[in-house]
């Protein structure tokens, strides 16, 4: 059994339970029905754009529009990490610390793939190329911008503990050690409880459509492990470069903890 070809009346009777929700946001006043047709209309808008786009880079195989796709997504994923955080680091670190490391993370993780267990002729294809670079990069994102989020917020509420520790002599690795762990915690946490969970909570998107397509479920198992390993060591790199990275920013050369180059907190 193939799938059938979706019609504006299939998606439109989906929609419906969103609809539904917004209108019982609007019962309980809880004010998100707004949010939740925006996010909507964004996202509807933003997939047949990319549906389109991507049909015609497909038909392509060039890899100038393979690359130029892959540039647009990591702008974007940069621009998200850095609209995260509550404190951002100041001048171009803001966009700087979470874009470079998610792409060199990303970027790695997707040629190491390509080129070994994809296995993918040519290697810069983009229907192999730009699927798994998206689903590799949305993951490492949320890492990087919870573990840039803890450590700068952590770093300012402990500031005293901080500055104490550092008075005392100790160096900045002393000083912030705990501040550190608690980034990188929260940076890995999304990707270990999503792989906790994977197979007896829910089943994953690129796994499901597989059996959806007709794919032997064992099949459908290998790749899927494959792509939570790929999307685990992009994420562990990148929440890693992007905490040490931001730790070197958060001091100077003389041990001093530099709060002043982040921007105050958003209220």
């Amino acid at each position: 059994m193939t799938l059938p070809i979706l019609q504006p009346t299939d998606l439109a009777l989906a929609a419906l339970l969103l609809l539904i929700n917004a209108g019982l946001s609007i019962v309980f006043r809880l004010g998100l029905a707004r949010a939740m047709l925006v996010a909507a209309t964004r996202m509807v808008a933003q997939l047949l754009l990319i549906g389109l786009v991507l049909r015609t880079v497909f038909a392509l195989v060039s890899p100038l529009w393979t690359a130029a796709v892959a540039v647009v997504m990591l702008g974007f994923a940069g621009y998200e990490v850095m609209a995260r955080q509550d404190r951002r680091f100041a001048g171009i670190w803001g966009y700087g610390i979470g874009a470079s490391t998610m792409t060199l993370a990303a970027v790695l993780v997707t040629a190491l793939a390509l080129t070994t267990q994809i296995r993918a002729d040519p290697w810069y294809d983009p229907r192999f190329a730009i699927p798994l670079l998206g689903m590799i990069l949305g993951n490492a994102m949320t890492g990087i911008s919870l573990g840039i989020d803890t450590l700068t917020d952590t770093a300012a509420r402990e500031r005293p503990s901080i500055e104490a520790q550092l008075a005392l002599g100790c160096g900045r690795a002393d000083a912030f050690r705990g501040v550190a762990k608690r980034a990188l915690k929260s940076g890995l946490m999304p990707i270990i409880n999503s792989m906790s969970a994977v197979g007896l909570v829910f089943l994953p998107g690129m796994m499901t459509g597989q059996i959806l397509a007709g794919v032997d479920p064992v099949e459908a198992v290998k790749y899927q492990l494959l792509i939570m390993f790929l999307i685990a060591g992009a994420t562990g790199t990148g929440v890693l470069m992007a905490v040490f990275l931001g730790l070197a920013r958060l001091t100077d050369g003389r041990h001093r903890l530099r709060l002043d180059r982040l921007k105050s907190a958003r209220r």
